[in-house]
């Protein structure tokens, strides 16, 4: 096999690249070929330290830059994000292992949050009331809350970034990204874009780091808020722990997204939006579509036979492959922890109706999983309650409905779902009752456009922030309020009142 460079990936401290002072390390592998391409310091507290110091410092200087100059700099990067569309989703590419056109559109998505922080002037607009009563007048400010810090997965190394960051660093805060350490690159290139489009030195920063560094930053006196995304078992932790230590924090977690498809469906749309919704990206996004839900018999007997077909037809393969659907999940522990659900389903009494655990590529030293689909799947398997991150997806037979409703409510997660369907009525039960955050109605993946506010309900999401959305403006700003009066200074007349203060 031919040798592989392996690059060394540093930090992105106060306007430099910085290499590691630890001695820990963690390698990068490509997920299309299973080999190293990288080796990233894990960041210690020491250095997480340093990084914050220096944000706390620069954000000072940011915080008075006129919001109008802070966005010549986003548009910049926007310029910039644009222009290096096709290296950025190569970079994506290789070390995530999603396709190309993918990535683009992954990028694409990342870029609508860009959008809406170029309309931070707006957002952090105050409120202002005149006379309230005494000649005193009321206005409020939006301030931000100073060094800010957000963790984001290895799922979309641009997008959730971008997603999380931008308009945290559009209102005044600094920011400090830890990015996954299984992409890294990524990270360091959006850095360079920011550099390049005149942001000051210190106000955006990454450290690179596993727990030990994230410990270090979610604890950290300095640091003002934490926005994360991951699993629902570590969003819960950096929640209960980032609160304990008086932090703003939302943490976004998993999910079981249903698509309940009902008898007057056009079944044909309902199968082809599955198929992009369910395994696209190797089904590693935590909005994919992870249940097929058919009510009736009828509906489930024609749906599952046109699934099937096109399921088995699925190519998986090289993220530079221009013919494949999707590519290798991210890592050999999660193709082997896929593989086990899929098994232990199996012991459960689900029946396999496409098996991809041994799929055919050209390149098999990958960590490549086929399409998997299975049916016979009960709401008591474990393949059903549990989050499945990678290209194996079942179908859940229901009766009705309201039964589809009740599974779909008593679910622990509750990040997404849709309904397909031709009839307003069953839409409008549908979008009123279901006990999710994010709903769609024949639509696949119901993700919001970036300015529409992104979150889940239950184990989906911990804190009341939003990912998307004017939400985030309010997440990283603080509000003040003032009441001030101005004397007419002709008038000489005082009097103390110890009454309590009304119009």
């Amino acid at each position: 096999m031919k040798a592989v460079t392996v690059e060394s990936i540093p930090h992105y401290i106060n306007g430099e690249k910085v290499e590691g002072k630890s001695n820990r390390y963690g390698a990068v592998y490509s997920p299309s070929t299973g080999q190293k391409i990288a080796t990233v310091a894990y960041a210690t507290k020491e250095e997480v330290d340093e990084t914050v110091r220096l944000a706390k410092k620069a954000q000072i200087e940011w915080a008075k830059t006129s919001v109008g100059k802070r966005v010549q700099v986003l548009h910049k990067f926007r310029q910039l994000l644009v222009e290096h569309t096709e290296e950025m989703a190569q970079l994506i590419g290789k070390e995530n292992g999603k396709t190309i056109s993918d990535a683009k559109g992954e990028i694409s998505r990342g870029i609508e949050s860009v959008d809406l922080a170029i309309g931070a002037p707006h957002l952090i607009k105050g409120e202002h009331s005149v006379n309230v009563g005494g000649d005193i007048n009321s206005y409020s400010m939006k301030q931000p809350l100073g060094v800010v810090t957000c963790i984001s997965p290895f799922n979309f190394p641009v997008m959730v970034p971008l997603a999380m960051s931008t308009m945290a660093v559009a209102v005044g805060n600094a920011m400090i990204l830890k990015p996954s350490e299984k992409v890294p690159c990524s990270a360091l290139f959006i850095s360079e874009l920011w550099e390049k489009a005149g942001l000051p030195s210190g106000v955006w920063n990454v450290v690179n780091g596993d727990k030990d560094t994230v410990d270090a930053i979610i604890t950290h006196p300095d640091i003002e808020a934490i926005s994360f995304v991951g699993s629902t078992k570590v969003a819960e932790i950096i929640y209960e722990t980032g609160t304990k230590h008086h932090k703003r924090v939302n943490a976004f977690g998993g999910g079981k997204n249903h698509m309940v498809i009902m008898p007057d469906a056009d079944i044909d749309k309902a199968v082809d939006s599955f198929i992009g919704a369910a395994y696209g990206a190797a089904s590693q996004r935590c909005m994919a579509i992870s249940v097929a839900m058919p009510v009736g018999e009828k509906t489930a007997r024609v749906f599952t036979e046109k699934l099937k077909a096109k399921v088995e037809n699925l190519k998986v393969g090289t993220y530079d492959d221009e013919h494949a659907d999707f590519g290798a999940v991210i890592s050999a522990e999660a193709k082997q922890s896929i593989l086990q659900s899929i098994d232990d389903a199996v012991k459960e009494g689900a029946n396999i109706l496409v098996d991809g655990r041994n799929p055919e590529v050209e390149n098999n030293e990958g960590f490549y999983l086929g399409p998997t689909l299975l049916d016979h799947v009960t709401p008591e398997m474990n393949m059903y309650k549990e989050e499945v991150f990678g290209p194996a997806r079942i179908i859940v037979n229901v009766d009705t409905i309201e039964e589809a409703i009740h599974l779909i409510n008593d679910h622990q997660y509750g990040n997404g779902v849709t309904v397909f369907t031709n009839s307003g009525s069953h839409a409008r039960k549908f979008t009123q009752e279901i006990e999710v955050g994010m709903v769609g109605v024949n639509v696949p993946i119901p993700i919001p456009v970036g300015y529409h506010n992104f979150g889940g309900w239950k184990g989906s999401r911990y804190g009341e922030g939003q990912m998307f959305g004017p939400d985030t403006a309010r997440f990283f700003t603080k509000t003040k309020t003032v009441s001030e009066r101005w004397f007419d200074l002709d008038d000489k007349d005082s009097e103390t009142n110890f009454d309590f203060p009304s119009s």
